[in-house]
């Protein structure tokens, strides 16, 4: 009967464990929602921003604003990783951290000093772990990510380029292409490479002009470009633990199967041993 009383506690066990991660999806699964909503919230800006700015753009401008200044040869470079707080989401972390490690091995392999700025415990703990130096780091970002965390991030280092200090900023995250597809990128930030425009700047009336216009556009184009960032990252790391709970709370369904034909198996053989001495016992006394 112990074979039997073991399958019963490995049953009580993977049925708590399923109840957890049971949890943990219909959290996921609420959170995803809210986080969808706010990235699909923040393009239709992004995506105006951009091509406005793509439209005014000029390279002559280059001269007047830091943040277009193109380095003949980048030198020094900052990467900026972005991971989760928290685990339990499959290879959502990894991968993040294995995009920043490739990238760091490129830009190093083309002799760029690089400096690394993490926000998120799960990336601040491996490279802590290898004894890499970090730049910065911050855990305080949360599912809900503002306006304020993404310049918090980026201001110093918009800063610090605008002043030559820096020759490109890159950014790592999760792209958000849909729940079950979140593919690590990475972003070039700084210099600004303004995409094609969908209007000529003759399309607009202009006041005071296009100069002081990107002056104040420049800013926040970079400034939402984190933001941005930081919300698909935020949806990304949801959509993973979902499905990473998804799937856990299915294999513990496939395992009480299993365990309970275990315990059937075992309690059918002892009860079969039972009545077998019983019925011996009976005999013997005859």
């Amino acid at each position: 009967m112990a074979g039997a009383r073991d399958v019963k506690r490995r049953i009580k066990s993977v049925e708590n464990t399923r109840q957890i991660t049971r949890t943990l999806e219909l959290v996921a699964t609420s959170k995803l929602k809210r986080a969808t909503d706010r990235v699909y919230a923040a393009k239709p800006y992004a995506e105006a921003l951009s091509e406005i700015v793509g439209s005014l753009y000029a390279p002559a401008f280059a001269e007047a604003y830091p943040v277009l200044r193109r380095p003949e040869t980048v030198r020094r470079a900052a990467v900026l990783l972005l991971t989760a707080n928290r685990g339990l989401a499959g290879g959502f972390n990894a991968n993040l951290i294995k995009e920043a490690r490739g990238l760091l091995e490129r830009l190093r392999g083309e002799g760029v000093k690089t400096e690394l700025h993490i926000a998120g415990k799960k990336g601040i703990a491996f490279f802590r772990f290898r004894g890499e130096p970090i730049a910065s780091q911050t855990v305080d970002i949360g599912d809900a990510p503002s306006v304020d965390d993404a310049e918090g991030l980026m201001g110093p280092l918009r800063a610090r380029f605008e002043d030559g200090e820096l020759d490109a900023v890159y950014l790592v995250a999760s792209e958000f292409r849909s729940a079950m597809s979140t593919p690590p990128s990475t972003r070039q930030v700084l210099p600004i490479e303004p995409g094609e425009g969908g209007q000529d700047a003759d399309a607009f009336i202009l006041s005071p002009g296009a100069g002081p216009i990107l002056e104040r556009l420049l800013p926040l184009y970079v400034r939402n470009a984190v933001f941005t960032a930081l919300v698909e990252n935020a949806a990304a790391f949801q959509g993973q633990q979902r499905t990473a709970m998804k799937n856990a709370t299915d294999n513990a369904g496939e395992v009480l199967e299993h365990l309970t034909r275990s315990y059937n198996r075992a309690r059918q053989a002892q009860i079969t041993q039972e009545i077998a001495e019983i019925v011996g016992g009976a005999a013997a006394l005859e």
